[in-house]
Formats: structure tokens, sequence, C-alpha cells
């Protein structure tokens, strides 16, 4: 139904109307998705016995805080772990990140990426380019590297031979970053997780889950070791203000709960202040949110494709996270796309975006985003860094309605 809410050419709503037309049948794919995570999550909710009771915030030390261990075993259940670490202490993904990685290598471990380099802001934190003070390289934790294969897809064969006796941690990011790959899906942690224990048993195989929680049915937790990811992305549903994860082996995840309190007090610890409703929530919530996200993503793919630009992935592909990219070709049309999807967002859309220097990325970066809570990248928002092939990387959108009109309004805005 065509609504005058906003001002959209009759040009750019039927394109609109032929891309809903075209994405119908990956619609229905990723609702079946979201059906079997949200099945799955209600489950787990049940398994661990969650009443009213458990939102009740602890203070101090926080010992005994029933809630905090629920959440925990929620996680655990719909990530296909032995365990997990829940806690709003987390300030981002990266900390997250930061914590699982300091909390599992010592001095003289060597930490092998085996999807090229890591996201902007975790390269300060393993020491690559500015070395920062208290990086893993200042505590001589070595680091290397396989880059990807020129189509973007991971080199086995380079895994294959640079896998060491004394590599301790094989390290993958599922999603893209700032980069024009393909996102990985379960099956590629499959084959690496294989490849990997046939030449070290021992290896511990990390992922950064980032974008990818709830994107498809088969859960990564029975396929990699350690874990992390943050709860203003997909699994905190929208809801949760803040925070982050990490899951996967017991013995691990304890190493982590050392890192982030003290070593012998780890999970015991940590207060909750009142912020376990909105975590609770945040996860129920996740995989129908998710499910949204998912398609406004493949929507903008369908309008844009439609538009004459090269977008990646497809409409019809399948996907390992919730991330759209689309080639836009130069600086105006990237600014003037960020600029149409802030202008669709409920907070804040009488503010322009420009491009500034962003703290952790080394050129200019322009980001629309009228989120409720401050960077939550799973309420839609687009970003990018001023730097060719001037590619756009949108995500998120707490409900597709919303995240439609947005993605037709960044069209608009192109246009005019």
């Amino acid at each position: 139904m065509k609504n005058n809410f906003f001002e959209i050419s009759p040009d750019i709503y039927k394109v609109g109307e032929k891309a809903l037309e075209n994405t119908r049948s990956s619609f229905e794919r990723i609702d079946e998705i979201t059906e079997y995570n949200q099945l799955k999550m209600l489950r787990a909710f049940q398994d661990a016995r969650v009443s009213e009771s458990l939102f009740s915030g602890s203070t101090g030390y926080g010992y005994d805080d029933r809630g905090r261990e629920a959440l925990d075993r929620i996680f655990a259940q719909v990530l296909d772990t032995e365990d997990a670490l829940v806690r709003h202490h987390f300030a981002s993904g990266t900390h997250t990140l930061t914590v699982a990685l300091f909390g599992v290598l010592r001095p003289g471990d060597t930490m092998l990426s085996v999807t090229g380099t890591p996201y902007d802001t975790l390269q300060g934190v393993i020491g690559i380019g500015k070395n920062y003070s208290g990086s893993l390289k200042d505590f001589d934790v070595k680091y290397e590297q396989v880059e990807l294969l020129s189509d973007g897809s991971v080199d086995y064969d380079g895994i294959r031979n640079a896998l060491k006796p004394d590599t301790k941690m094989v390290y993958i990011q599922r999603s893209r970053g700032y980069s024009l790959r393909p996102s990985l899906l379960t099956q590629d942690l499959k084959k690496i997780s294989e490849l990997t224990r046939s030449i070290v048993p021992d290896c511990i195989i990390m992922l950064d889950n980032c974008y990818g929680e709830f994107v498809e049915t088969d859960a990564p937790g029975k396929y990699v070791d350690l874990m992390a990811g943050s709860l203003i992305k997909n699994p905190g549903g929208g809801i949760a203000p803040t925070g982050g994860y990490i899951a996967g082996r017991a013995d691990l995840v304890e190493k982590c709960a050392f890192r982030l309190t003290t070593p012998g007090t780890g999970k015991e610890i940590g207060c909750t202040l009142g912020h376990s409703r909105e975590l609770f929530m945040g996860a129920f919530h996740a995989p129908h949110v998710t499910g949204e996200a998912l398609k406004t993503a493949v929507f903008a793919a369908a309008v844009f494709d439609l538009l004459g630009y090269e977008v990646t992935p497809k409409y019809d592909e399948v996907r390992g996270d919730i991330i759209q990219a689309v080639l836009l070709g130069n600086e105006e049309r990237l600014i003037h796309f960020c600029q149409g999807i802030q202008a669709a967002s409920p907070i804040d859309s009488f503010v322009t975006p420009e491009p500034w220097d962003m703290p952790g990325y080394d050129s200019k970066v322009i980001m629309a985003a009228g989120a409720f809570t401050l960077g939550s990248s799973i309420e839609l928002s687009a970003d990018a860094p001023l730097r060719e092939p001037y590619a756009v990387w949108m995500q998120g959108g707490l409900n597709f309605h919303s995240g439609k009109t947005a993605v037709l309004l960044a069209a608009e805005n192109m246009r005019k």
C-alpha cells in the first residue's frame, strides 16, 4: 500500500515494488530461518526456567546473581556451546574480542588469522600498524595471517601451508567488515575447523561472530572453540543498551572470565545493576529482529541492483551476516546515500551526517545511525570510509517496514 508520509517519487516507488516481487522467495527463506531460531530461543528460555524474579539487579560483587547465570545458559544453548559469558560490562564488540584474545593467548603464542586482515578497530589490539600500548604484540603474542583469494573466498591451501605445530589459535572473522569479500557461512566454518584439526588438533579455533548470529539455522558452536560478539548487534535484539558475549568450550570461557574480572573469581562476580531484564528481552527478540534486518538488506540489494549499481551480496544469495554493501562509485553518492538513511531514522532524522576522522580508522568515515542506542548496528545504519571503491555498508533494521522506506529514501536522495 502506497503512503504519503514521505516524499518518494513514482519512479523510485515503482523500483521498490519490482524489488519486492524479486525478493519474494528470499523472504520466504528468511522467515523459515527466523521461525527456527525463534523457537530455539523460546526453548532455551524455558529450559533455563526464566521467571520475573531473575530480572532483579544485583549490586557490589554480584554474588549468586541467578539472572546472570540463566542468561549465560540461554546463550550457550542457542549458540550450541558448552558455556557462555554474557555481560553488560563489555563496552563494545572489539572490547569483547579483546577480552577473549587476552584470556586464552599467552606470551610466545601464535595467532593465525585465516580471513586476511581483521576489522580496523581490532588491528590496534593485535599490534598491526599502530602498536598501541598494551596490544597483544606488547605481550609477545605473535601474529600471522593468510590472505583471502582474489574472489574473497578462503584460501584453504594457504591455511594448510601456514599451520604449524605451535600455532595456538586460528582466528576467523565471519563478517566482511569494510571489505567486499563474502561473509562466511557455517559450512565455511566447518571446513576451516576440519582442516585445522587435521593438522593441529589442539589449536583453538576462535570466531568473531559479530553480525552473524541467527542468520542461519546452523549455529557455529559446533565448529569453533570460542566465539564473541556484541549485544548492540544481532543478539541484543535492539533492546540491550550495551554489552557483549563470549561463548564456547567451558575451559576457555572460564579463562576469559578470569581476564574480565580476576583469576579465581571469574564468572562468580560482576553485578548486573538492573540491566538483566533488557538483556533477557533483547535476546528473546533477537531472532525476529535479525530476520527483519535480513529482509531490509535483501530489499536494498534488489533496489540498487535494479538501479544499476553493483551490490554484494545479491538479493538472492545465501547470507552469512546482516550486512549489505552497495558500490556507489564516488564520494558524492556515498554521502547522499547515508544522508537519505539518516532522514528515515526515528531518532535524529533532522541531523545531516558528514564525514569525520573517527578514532580507530585510517580515513574519514561517514555514519548514518538514528538509533535508540548509540552505535547500535542492529538498528538501521549505513557507514563507509571515504576511500576507493566508495562502497557503503548498510546493516540492521528493527522492522522491515521502516527499513524499506529508508532504502527508498536513500535512493530518492541520490536521485535528487
